[in-house]
């Protein structure tokens, strides 16, 4: 799964970035525009439990892949417009985090003048609704004139959808919270629309900010959730700053400043929320995993996302879950006496926290 990170000049992106990836970015590469690619792992309790347990050979948390997308530039009527790289970029994540700028600080000037996250946000929308206009404009145009000579059945069917979208967009709607059905999902993400893609807002306020952060996201929400749009608010600086300390000393300091969640743990959390996500696990003495599936997928399926030949060749799925094994000290075989454990096929649909063995031919 790959995220991208979206902003203003100046708004914490490129921070929030390198907090959640502990990495530092040259300067000089943000004024190249480079987009800066860094992979973190998955927080999972269960998987540290299962390796207690098991104490394998190897533990292999779940990844997501977070892009620091950088292009933007003024335009001459002064408004903000995407560069060709930026577009080429946001195109191909699965889903955006839109930092959003709301705390004031003299010595780094808003591109715009003045803090205002309502505007901030329209910005990106707007853009991202261009964007997608010309994109069907020039798609149902083709698909008009191939019907012209030819009677084709799919096209037929695909001309209506797309003018439906080109119409919500026309309204300053974006795609990603209208209803559409599975077969039009399909159809719609081959063309990688940007309004499509599901939308983190994240609000980025400075320590004197946290008695105004919940009002803060629930007065954006208000205007701005939705199905796939969501909104958060972190504490850049501070996030910063905890990414250059242990684990235990991050969690002093973030006793000291009232905050529950580091600014990672809320993004992959809500990340999962929005896109659907959820993880299996597979536990043994060679290696303990954890496995990002999309929810509702079956057993059959699951079983392919870790092996191609385990989905072809599938035949049984021993399933027991974390919270029964758990209760069970840990062990398979306490499992089994407790009828706990059981075999399950291949359209049996995976929970949260199961742990799957496949048996294949």
């Amino acid at each position: 799964m790959q995220i991208g990170i979206v902003g203003l000049p100046f708004s914490g992106k490129s921070t929030l970035f390198q907090a959640i990836t502990r990495t530092h970015i040259d300067p000089a590469s943000l004024s190249r525009g480079e987009a800066h690619q860094g992979v973190v792992k998955v927080p999972d309790v269960r998987l540290e439990k299962l390796t207690e347990f098991f104490s394998p050979k190897k533990t292999v948390h779940a990844t997501i892949e977070f892009v620091d997308v950088v292009g933007l530039k003024k335009g001459e009527s002064g408004s903000t417009q995407f560069t060709t790289n930026f577009l080429g970029n946001v195109k191909n994540v699965d889903a955006m985090v839109q930092v959003v700028r709301l705390f004031a600080d003299p010595s780094v000037p808003h591109p715009d003048g003045s803090v205002d996250m309502m505007r901030d946000i329209a910005t990106f929308e707007t853009e991202f609704i261009l964007a997608d206009l010309g994109m069907l404009e020039n798609r149902i145009d083709k698909i008009r004139k191939q019907l012209q000579k030819l009677q084709d059945e799919a096209l037929k069917r695909e001309l209506p959808l797309l003018e439906r979208c080109h119409g919500f967009l026309e309204q300053e709607k974006p795609l990603r919270d209208q209803e559409f059905t599975k077969e039009e999902l399909v159809m719609l993400r081959t063309y990688q629309l940007l309004t499509l893609k599901p939308m983190l807002i994240a609000l980025n306020l400075d320590e004197t900010q946290q008695a105004t952060a919940a009002q803060a996201v629930a007065d954006v929400a208000a205007k701005k959730a939705g199905t796939q749009t969501k909104v958060l608010a972190f504490f850049g600086k501070i996030d910063m700053e905890m990414s250059e300390l242990s684990a235990e000393e991050a969690k002093a300091f973030m006793g000291e400043y009232g905050i529950t969640e580091s600014a990672l743990d809320t993004l992959i959390r809500e990340s999962y929320l929005l896109l659907g996500l959820q993880s299996f696990l597979t536990a043994g003495e060679d290696e303990c995993r954890a496995w990002t599936i999309r929810k509702g997928m079956t057993a059959q399926e699951s079983a392919g996302v870790i092996h191609s030949d385990f989905y072809n060749k599938f035949i049984r799925a021993e399933v027991v879950h974390y919270d029964d094994l758990v209760a069970a000290g840990g062990s398979f075989a306490k499992t089994k006496e407790a009828g706990v454990w059981r075999l399950e096929g291949k359209e049996y649909i995976v929970k949260d926290g199961d742990i799957i063995s496949v048996r294949h031919s």
